[in-house]
C-alpha cells in the first residue's frame, strides 16, 4: 500500500534538557513523517511470490525539496527513503533551533527558512495514481497544503490526511478548518484542537472524516463520527522529543495502509513515537 509524504526536510540546533551543549540533527515533519511510515511498512512487508511488480514499488515515497550535494547528516534519509522532489543547493536548506524545556514546553529559538517557500504542486509527478495513501506535512501555510491537496485530487484516487502546527492553528484557523473538511484524516495536538475547536472537549470529526488528536505524554484520541476513543501513552525517559507527533502520525498512516483498524494504528503510532523520543533527532527511525 504505497505511501506518499509531502513534506519538508530540515536541519535542527536542538538544545535539550542536561546537555551543555546543543546537538546537530536531521529534521522536518516530512522527514519524520516518512521515516516512521517506512519503519511501520517494512516491519509489514513480505516478499509476495503472486505480484513481484507491486513489491518493487517503494513502500514510502518523501517529495521534499533535496540539496545537493547532500549533507553528511541527511544521508540516512536518502539511503532509507525514495526521496523525490526539486534540488536546491545545501544552503537552500531550512535550519531550525529549537530549545526543549520538559514537560511538553519547547521554543523556536532562530528560523532560517531557506527554500522552503518554493516547494510548490508544480514539480509533482504527472502520476499518482499508484499510491494509496497521500499525506501533506505542515508546511509555509495552510493555503499551500490546499493546493497540494488539490492537485493530489485530480491525480489520484488516494485517501489523503494532512497535518498542522501551532502557528497555522492559531494565525489561521479558517484555513486549517477548510483543510479538516476536505481530508480523510487529519492530525493535531492538544494546543492545535484549542485553537481550531476551543477545546479538545469540543472536537468533532465530520460524517466520512477522521481525527486524531495527540495528547503528549497522555495518549491521543481518536474521533470518528460520534465516537471518541482514548489510547493511553506508554511511559518512557524522554530524551529529545522533536518530531513525536510527526512519528505518530507517519505511524498511523502506515498501519491503516497494511490494513489494521485506526484504533490499532493508532496505537503503534503511540508506541513508536514513545520509542523516538528516547534517542536524539530521528536515529531511531532508521535503525530497523
Amino acid at each position: 500500500m504505497p505511501i506518499l509524504i509531502i513534506g519538508g526536510v530540515t536541519i535542527d540546533i536542538l538544545h535539550l534538557p542536561g546537555r551543555t551543549a546543543p546537538i546537530t540533527a536531521a529534521g522536518g515533519a516530512g522527514m519524520y513523517t516518512a521515516l516512521a511510515s517506512h519503519r511501520v511498512c517494512a516491519a509489514h512487508r513480505t516478499p509476495s511470490v503472486h505480484a513481484p511488480a507491486r513489491d518493487a514499488i517503494p513502500p514510502v515515497t518523501l517529495f521534499a525539496q533535496r540539496p545537493h550535494p547532500l549533507p553528511d547528516i541527511l544521508q540516512p534519509i536518502a539511503q532509507t527513503l525514495n526521496w523525490i522532489g526539486p534540488v536546491i543547493t545545501p544552503d537552500e536548506l531550512p535550519r531550525l533551533e529549537i530549545a526543549h524545556y520538559g514537560g511538553g514546553k519547547a521554543a523556536l529559538l532562530n528560523a532560517q527558512w531557506g527554500a522552503q517557500a518554493t516547494l510548490t504542486p508544480d514539480a509533482l509527478p504527472e502520476d499518482l495514481s499508484r499510491f494509496d495513501w497521500i499525506h501533506l506535512a505542515v508546511m509555509v501555510s495552510p493555503q499551500r497544503q490546499l493546493e497540494f491537496l488539490d492537485v493530489c485530487r485530480t491525480r489520484s484516487h488516494a485517501q489523503i490526511s494532512a497535518g498542522t502546527n501551532g502557528k497555522n492553528a492559531h494565525g489561521e484557523p479558517e484555513k486549517v478548518r477548510e483543510l479538516i473538511r476536505r481530508t480523510d484524516l487529519f492530525f493535531m495536538n492538544e494546543n492545535e484542537a484549542n485553537a481550531l475547536f476551543g477545546g479538545v472537549e469540543n472536537a468533532r470529526a465530520e460524517p466520512g472524516k477522521r481525527l486524531m488528536i495527540t495528547l503528549g505524554e497522555r495518549g491521543a484520541w481518536f474521533l470518528e463520527g460520534d465516537s471518541r476513543t482514548h489510547l493511553p501513552a506508554f511511559p518512557v525517559s524522554e530524551v529529545d522529543p522533536t518530531g513525536a507527533g510527526d512519528t505518530f502520525c507517519g505511524a498511523t498512516l502506515a498501519g491503516l495502509a497494511n490494513g489494521l483498524d485506526a484504533v490499532s494504528a493508532a496505537r503503534a503510532g503511540i508506541q513508536l513515537a514513545g520509542e523516538t523520543i528516547q534517542a536524539v533527532g530521528p536515529e531511531r527511525l532508521w535503525k530497523l
